[in-house]
């Protein structure tokens, strides 16, 4: 869903999305609310990439005690239903809207982007090179290094003529380790993947991460950092569809953390870090389910999250994400962490099964 309680009593967590939406063009209905509750809603805490945001209502002065006779108290719960109401209407206005897509680009906008290995970087791309005839296209050509192609062929008629060059040349590879480029001492294979190394220096290489350093795939199951009281909450939404996956529902993943200590394990044990809550968007399909079980393995690994300094804020000592991608806005494409985008699922299982989260 793109809405549910907040940590306070007064406050409503509701998906940047809706927000957006809200203070643009459901703006009237907003008003509508204010006056009909005697309530403002404004909000007071932003999610670090715009998945969601903290909504506090608050007592519009001479219209709630005008209209109870009461003083300030307690938002009821009444009064919380109602503003949940108002984001699940906008909330399905925005998917029944024709061009819902390209006006959502608008109301969304694409904070944090500008860094690398984020999905969706927002970096300009190269300027457009002017298009040449074919009479520039030979005069530009770059000349062929005839002696390099000899040299090639040469190379591969010997090849041909001589099978044991070829197993010659595995065989020295096969001999020396990839970590250190020398000579394989003690040698140790790795079952899995076949690959082999120095005793000593695979060693090395697994106190840092368990991983085989060629190919990366996993052995043994890896634990993460990420701070252990925090939940994931998975609600579904059938009338919600993602651009890119008409047909199906809308599933979404609310990550909340509270605020606490570092421990030995992070960066700076013993500072506190802020908390934080984030919206994720999968689509309620048979590959979206898929990938929905592979994200809670990984959370219950502590794998999805860490604790660090914010690509998008610069922010120290914050919950940050692990490299696990996440599609934190329904709208907008990979540009805005949204949809459509055709290749997430199969780039998020690929992102997965390098820490070691497979469907087997």
């Amino acid at each position: 869903m793109s809405v549910r309680a907040g940590q306070g009593s007064d406050e409503v967590l509701v998906s940047q999305a809706v927000w957006d939406y809200l203070a643009a063009a459901g703006r009237p209905w907003l008003i509508d609310f204010q006056h009909k509750q005697g309530m403002s809603a404004g909000i007071i805490r932003r999610g670090e990439r715009g998945g969601c945001c903290a909504v506090r209502l608050q007592p519009v002065d001479g219209l709630r005690n005008a209209r109870s006779g009461a003083m300030d108290g307690p938002i009821s719960s009444e009064t919380r239903k109602a503003f949940i109401d108002l984001c699940r209407c906008a909330r399905k206005e925005m998917s029944k809207q024709e061009g819902a897509p390209r006006r959502k680009r608008v109301l969304l906008p694409c904070v944090g982007a500008l860094e690398q290995n984020v999905e969706g970087s927002l970096l300009q791309p190269p300027p457009p090179q002017p298009r040449r005839s074919q009479r520039q296209q030979q005069r530009f050509r770059k000349p062929v290094d005839k002696e390099a192609c000899a040299a090639l062929h040469e190379a591969s008629q010997k090849k041909d003529l001589d099978p044991g060059m070829t197993s010659h040349t595995e065989s020295e590879d096969s001999n020396t380790c990839s970590i250190c480029m020398g000579e394989i001492v003690e040698k140790t294979t790795l079952e899995k993947c076949g690959h082999s190394f120095c005793r000593s220096c695979l060693e090395q290489a697994f106190k840092v991460k368990k991983a085989c350093p060629v190919c990366r795939l996993v052995y043994g199951q890896l634990i993460g950092n990420q701070p252990v009281n925090g939940s994931m909450i998975v609600e579904r939404d059938p009338d919600l569809g993602l651009p890119g996956h008409e047909g199906f529902g809308c599933i979404c993943i609310i990550y909340s953390f509270p605020p606490g200590l570092q421990t030995l394990e992070h960066p700076n044990p013993g500072v506190r870090y802020p908390g934080t809550d984030r919206v994720a968007y999968l689509p309620d399909s048979p590959e979206g389910n898929r990938v929905l079980g592979l994200l809670r393995r990984a959370f219950e690994q502590r794998l999805i999250f860490t604790i660090g300094t914010s690509m998008t804020t610069g922010l120290q000592n914050v919950i940050t994400w692990n490299d696990i991608h996440h599609k934190t806005s329904i709208f907008g494409g990979p540009r805005c962490f949204g949809y459509p985008d055709p290749t997430y699922l199969v780039r998020v299982t690929e992102e997965l099964r390098e820490k070691g989260i497979t469907a087997d």
